[in-house]
């Protein structure tokens, strides 16, 4: 045994780090590209391998011995053998399935050095419908239209692919970054690496996820990998708001023309060598047995590239009209990987492998982000409250504690010790949304406000005419409001880790003077929205983020 170590390796591929050890910080850091977090009490934080989190380290890089040898420098005992031989086995499948052009016809050959391997494949019942012709002991040729259904269907059965079967051009858009006195720029280290990242070497790039805290310009180096490319671009993002922000930054960053950008979206449709476009109107049906109405625009032209902005969000459609154009080129942007439907696995088989990720800890100690102050704040219930609360049914439980009234005054006291800071009071539920706005006198937004009404209201607290805004989930996507320093999260969609990160996001920007934050999170005291507020902070404590747990009295202090 080595007590100077702070954690325990376990045969089932957890590992527990005491979070008091002195060697915490390191060990987690040395345990973050192939495991996540899972569980996080107080004395120790549980991460957990799988398949997936040691396929998305071997696809950026991560040997085997790597990942052995980072246990090790970590681990209190010798490493079980048992587990040793498991992680070599499940790292060694990624890259023993290659998907490859066939110079002859315009399919792909799937390609193995293990002739078992090719026995296998060819024998498996869930691939039966698809045509696969075996041309060697180690290829089988699959139809191109076929190539992202395999890719998902074999991984899904434990046979990860890298796909180097290669990409179209698409139709060529030539510009470079606009260098006028007043928009020039340089890209910083990390976006220009991830850019590099995306791109690759030796035909292992042009399809894959950017990982990097929000505020970190994930649209600038989407546009950076623009830039390398030179060719039309289909860029899906998840609200109009967005879809307008990016447009912004094209125009203000680049040569392209405004003719040559066009916004698909409910209120424009315009198809251009540059679209933009949502989710939501890729998704538009007339009836849930429709086709859906506009997906034809992954046909529209030929797009050389898709940039799929908070790939976290992607709708099952999209996954699925992803599948069939794998010839394209494709680059997924998020914060966080994390989905709440567990659909990690089609990321990885469809847009494709993580290529990059920045850990939000190390931006912020560049100072490329805020400092952020996170606590959670436990709001006792009322008697009158409580008494409902304990006959009510589960999910009602939950709304109680969430819409507890008594978290309207919590916010007032925060919003008066930060007086002077821009702010952000952000919600699930409507009704207590328009209580708080009311009370505070103050813009509220919500689903409903108008794509008009947001866009003013955003506008007006950029220019600090406006210093409080209350936000419902709309707050949750990409909303470009750098000068956010404050925000307060009265309740959230049960315990999404996904959520809870895209919220602090709204406040990471760099400020100015201290570059600092702050993130409360308000709780009702004794509650199932405890169990919850701790789940939703995983993926921030991960990200090495430390909620000090207060009462309401002390958070006014």
């Amino acid at each position: 045994m080595n007590a100077d170590r702070a954690c325990i390796v376990q045969r089932d591929f957890t590992i527990l780090i005491e979070t008091a050890h002195p060697q915490y910080d390191e060990a987690r850091e040395l345990i973050a590209p192939f495991a996540e977090l899972v569980k996080s009490p107080s004395a120790f934080h549980t991460y957990k391998m799988t398949p997936l989190t040691l396929w998305s380290a071997a696809a950026m890089g991560y040997r085997a011995d790597d990942i052995i040898s980072s246990l090790s420098k970590v681990s209190r005992w010798n490493l079980p053998s048992a587990l040793v031989q498991d992680i070599k086995s499940i790292v060694e499948k990624y890259g023993k399935l290659k998907l490859e052009s066939d110079a002859s016809t315009d399919d792909c050959m799937l390609v193995s050095e293990d002739i078992q391997l090719i026995d296998e494949i060819q024998s498996l019942k869930a691939l039966s419908s698809y045509k696969l012709i075996r041309s060697s002991d180690t290829k089988l040729a699959i139809l191109q239209k076929d190539r992202g259904l395999i890719k998902q269907q074999l991984m899904k059965m434990g046979y990860p692919v890298m796909d180097q079967a290669g990409y179209k051009h698409g139709s060529p858009l030539e510009f470079k970054w606009s260098s006028d006195d007043h928009n020039s720029f340089t890209l910083r280290d990390y976006q220009q690496n991830a850019a590099e990242a995306f791109e690759g070497q030796d035909g292992l790039g042009g399809s894959g996820v950017l990982v990097l805290p929000c505020g970190a310009g994930k649209t600038i180096i989407g546009l950076a990998v623009m830039e390398r490319l030179q060719c039309e671009v289909l860029i899906l993002t998840s609200n109009t708001t967005s879809v307008r922000q990016w447009i912004r930054e094209i125009g203000e960053k680049t040569t392209i023309s405004q003719e040559a950008v066009g916004e698909y979206s409910g209120q424009t449709k315009e198809v251009r060598p540059v679209t933009v476009a949502t989710y939501q109107i890729m998704t538009h049906r007339k009836t849930k047995d429709d086709d859906f109405t506009h997906m034809k625009l992954f046909g529209e032209r030929s797009w050389g590239l898709i940039i799929y902005d908070e790939v976290h969000l992607l709708p099952a459609p999209v996954f699925r009209a992803t599948a069939d154009i794998q010839a394209t080129r494709r680059l997924g942007l998020t914060a966080t990987l994390v989905r709440e439907d567990g659909c990690e696995q089609d990321v990885f088989s469809l847009i494709g492998p993580k290529r990059y990720e920045m850990p939000w800890k190390e931006l912020e100690q560049q100072g490329w982000i805020a400092e952020v102050d996170c606590r959670e704040i436990r709001v006792p219930m009322e008697q009158e409250l409580k008494g409902k609360y304990l006959y009510a049914e589960p999910k009602q439980k939950f709304r109680l504690a969430s819409e507890n009234p008594s978290k309207r005054a919590v916010v007032r006291r925060l919003l008066q010790k930060h007086s002077g800071l821009p702010a952000l009071i952000i919600g699930q539920y409507v009704g207590q949304l328009k209580l708080l706005a009311g009370e505070l006198g103050v813009p509220l937004i919500t689903g409903a406000t108008s794509q008009q009404e947001r866009t003013r209201l955003f506008a007006a607290f950029r220019q600090k005419e406006i210093s409080t805004l209350v936000v419902s989930k709309v707050a949750n996507f990409a909303v470009d409001l750098p000068d956010a320093a404050l925000a307060i999260e009265v309740s959230g969609s049960f315990g999404s880790r996904q959520e809870e990160a895209q919220r602090l996001g709204r406040i990471l920007r760099p400020k100015e003077g201290e570059n600092k934050a702050y993130f409360y999170t308000l709780v009702s005291q004794d509650s199932k929205e405890q169990d919850f507020a701790l789940k939703r902070q995983m993926f921030l404590i991960e990200q090495g983020y430390e909620y000090h747990v207060t009462g309401e009295k002390e958070a006014a202090l």
